[in-house]
């Protein structure tokens, strides 16, 4: 039985796979290829990437591959707000002390890049624009409508994906909170850590609610979470931690290491390396943060803030001090796997499962 689903027919892809647009470098032009090469669809993390380096990516993308792909943007307030930042910087200095790194005051910027992004996107002609945190503007959705750009939302609950069907969007990735790193909630400000519903328990009442296709997100590692998925009504799945440890994948080999060493018990929500909550495994910064007492800031200033000792962590293979976002399914990842081989093993197990349904 070949799986072929409206979301294939919509977004002009083979198999329902899509590849999540995990931003800081994990989803890179590389992945993206691998993966729309081999009839899934990939998507780049543009998020915190400059204008530039979005259209070099793209650019690459479309000279290695004719197929669909998709470019991931925040859509949200990327504006700083520093109260707090005189609790925070002591908690972090004293880290920053491990690595020999100069203390910093009580300053911070975040560039705000959303629009200039999003113009890259249109003068490079992206054909499916996906995002995060939000939704596109009625402006900006035009926009797109009128160039026959295709639009996806991520989702936590049944309220915001209503607003994104009435907003116009095209296909919702509903994430449930087995999902790694950050899930696309609109509005943390009533609660810090988001809504937190399970994968399968949000898909059906996400189909229930809309006319438009669905995407299962959180804690789909292989064809059983895919055949999972179409059961409960979704169009496809969309898959982030699986293609973590691919060969194309942009993740740091610490970060690699720390993914095939952890399992279901080793990730936990956290917001003290954003301000946002992400599910990561645990590790030092993490546990010294929260001994501290200290509410992280808000999101962009915190993930600004926390920068400069992720990197030099990065250079120096320490996983205690990095941001190793994965799901809550991690047993399941295959180690060193060509992104391309995932997409068709993940197929083959589905075909293979509903054949025995027969």
């Amino acid at each position: 039985m070949k799986i072929h689903t409206k979301l294939c027919e919509l977004l002009g892809i083979q198999y329902p796979i899509i590849q999540a647009g995990m931003a800081g470098g994990p989803a890179n032009a590389d992945l993206v290829i691998a993966v729309s090469e081999a009839g899934g669809l990939g998507t780049l993390g543009a998020a915190y990437m400059k204008p530039e380096e979005i259209r070099e990516s793209i650019r690459k993308i479309k000279s290695n591959t004719k197929k669909p792909f998709a470019v991931n943007l925040f859509s949200t307030n990327m504006e700083d707000n520093l109260e707090g930042i005189e609790s925070v910087q002591p908690v972090l200095n004293k880290m920053r002390e491990k690595f020999l790194i100069a203390p910093k005051g009580n300053r911070v910027h975040t560039d705000n890049l959303f629009k200039e992004q999003f113009e890259i996107l249109i003068e490079e002609n992206v054909p499916i624009i996906s995002t995060a945190f939000g939704l596109l503007s009625p402006v900006e959705m035009d926009k797109l409508k009128s160039l026959e750009i295709k639009t996806m939302a991520m989702i936590t609950t049944v309220k915001e994906a209503v607003l994104a069907e009435n907003n116009g969007v095209d296909v919702l990735v509903a994430q449930g909170s087995d999902a790694g790193g950050h899930r696309g909630t609109f509005d943390v400000s009533e609660n810090p850590y988001g809504a937190n519903i399970g994968t399968f328990s949000l898909i059906p009442q996400v189909v229930d609610a809309v006319n438009i296709p669905v995407v299962a997100a959180g804690g789909i590692m292989d064809g059983r979470g895919l055949v999972a998925a179409l059961a409960l009504g979704a169009e496809g799945v969309q898959m982030g931690t699986a293609f973590l440890t691919s060969q194309e994948s942009g993740a740091h080999p610490s970060y690699k290491q720390a993914l095939h060493e952890s399992n279901e018990e080793s990730t936990v929500l956290t917001r003290v390396f954003s301000g946002r909550p992400a599910r990561g495994i645990k590790n030092t910064f993490i546990t010294d943060f929260e001994k501290s007492g200290i509410s992280p800031m808000s999101f962009p200033t915190q993930n600004s803030l926390t920068g400069d000792i992720r990197k030099e962590a990065a250079k120096q293979n320490n996983q205690e001090y990095m941001s190793l976002w994965a799901g809550q399914a991690t047993r399941l990842l295959r180690k060193s796997i060509e992104a391309g081989n995932l997409v068709e093993i993940c197929i083959r197990e589905a075909e293979q499962l509903l054949e025995y349904d027969k």
